[in-house]
């Protein structure tokens, strides 16, 4: 094709006997019309090049907001990842993971704190993209709050642009989204201030572990509402550049439960939720919420049971409001696997099988789950450039989305 263009725009018409250039056949219209055409093919290069040039801009602004994350947990845990006590915290952690003791492994502050420094980046990075991947189901149960007001943010200041609330001009209308996350943390946090970033959107959000996360859940907290720490010999450019990720702690309220998922009885469930929705009981109708397991779920069916997790996602069911999600997000295939039965006899069952079975394949009272997306195996690959203390790894998981539907009474 290129050749073509080429030929046809550059070579010039054969001499006649004469000297003169011959017209082309069928005259001057035949001409004018290979002209048009030739039009029209530039018209769709510089099209082409337009787009690719747009992408190209749009990689790179996620990729710098890629790294802002991954500052965010360099800032929060540079001591941390600066002991040399780092790698063999890590090994133990690991050793306790790989004999399913949680109480071992999430049991102290500093296990926490490591856990967080290492293995939270990437899914932090990897639930902003699912988060992302999923907006128009989120935007669905987004509330938007006419009596506060969305912060606005001077984002020309910074290095890359990035959509920020300066977007949609001075003092909008807040667009709220609330999430209620059950296990993980620290990863599910910055995530969702992620997603509150590049939506300039604000958001509340709940986070129930049985681990003692609050004091990682507040420093983290600290470091997306503040700007990053810069150098005393930092130019007065910098200076001025440097802003938070997040406004302050108004555009992402943030509440921590130390309780065990599975203990939780209806009653508490629904104070949860009410909690997260920031709605009274008594108001009619609650507002809907997005609750997340984040490499939960299969831990939950494997250490809890099957029985007792069950119950759960059919308390669940019964105390959200009508237009709720449920994100789920694991490991795949084999790695998310649940067993029934004695040693000798053990049927292993898929937990989306699993999942699906009580959702989608039990009939339920007062609602019913509709399933609304569903990946068996995603790939997440970090691209290349980010810069973190100590290497990062690409990772693969399931993704499956749910919106239930209340029955009318």
């Amino acid at each position: 094709m290129g050749g073509r263009r080429a030929t046809a725009s550059k070579r010039k018409p054969p001499a006649s006997a004469g000297g003169a250039g011959r017209q082309p056949a069928g005259g001057p219209a035949a001409a004018a019309a290979a002209a048009a055409g030739l039009d029209d093919y530039d018209d769709g290069e510089d099209n082409r090049d337009r787009e690719r040039k747009q992408q190209l801009q749009q990689q790179q602004q996620q990729k710098h907001h890629q790294q802002r994350l991954l500052n965010v947990f360099s800032d929060a845990f540079a001591a941390v990842l600066a002991r040399d006590s780092f790698p063999t915290i890590l090994q133990e952690i690991k050793q306790a993971l790989y004999n399913r003791d949680f109480a071992a492994a999430f049991g102290r502050q500093d296990y926490l704190e490591a856990y967080a420094a290492r293995w939270s980046p990437t899914r932090a990075l990897c639930y902003a993209a699912v988060f992302r991947g999923i907006r128009g189901h989120l935007d669905a149960v987004v509330a938007v709050d006419e009596t506060e007001a969305m912060p606005s943010r001077d984002a020309a200041a910074e290095e890359v642009e990035e959509p920020s609330a300066s977007d949609y001009g001075a003092s909008p209308p807040a667009r709220r989204l609330r999430m209620l996350c059950f296990g993980g943390c620290a990863a599910e946090h910055v995530a969702f201030a992620s997603y509150l970033r590049e939506t300039a959107s604000s958001g509340t959000v709940t986070l129930v572990d049985s681990a003692p996360w609050s004091q990682t859940a507040s420093l983290l907290q600290q470091h997306l509402t503040s700007p990053p720490p810069l150098s005393k010999y930092a130019s007065a450019a910098a200076r001025a550049a440097n802003t938070a990720l997040l406004d302050d702690d108004s555009q992402l309220r943030f509440a921590f439960c130390q309780e065990d998922a599975l203990s939780l009885g209806r009653d508490r469930l629904a104070e949860l939720v009410v909690g997260a929705t920031g709605t009274s009981q008594q108001q009619q109708p609650q507002r809907p919420l997005v609750v997340t397991l984040m490499f939960t779920l299969n831990e939950l069916y494997t250490d809890g049971g099957i029985g007792r997790t069950t119950k759960f996602l059919r308390l669940l069911g019964e105390v959200l409001p009508e237009g709720s999600l449920l994100l789920v997000v694991d490991s795949p295939g084999s790695y998310s696997e649940a067993a029934v039965g004695k040693e000798d006899k053990k049927k292993k069952y898929p937990m989306q099988w699993l999942l699906n079975h009580t959702l989608l394949g039990t009939e339920t009272v007062g609602y019913t789950w509709e399933g609304i997306e569903s990946e068996d195996s995603i790939w997440f690959r970090l691209p290349e450039g980010l810069d973190y203390p100590i290497p990062l790894e690409n990772m693969r998981y399931q993704m499956h989305l749910y919106r239930i539907h209340k029955s009318k009474s």
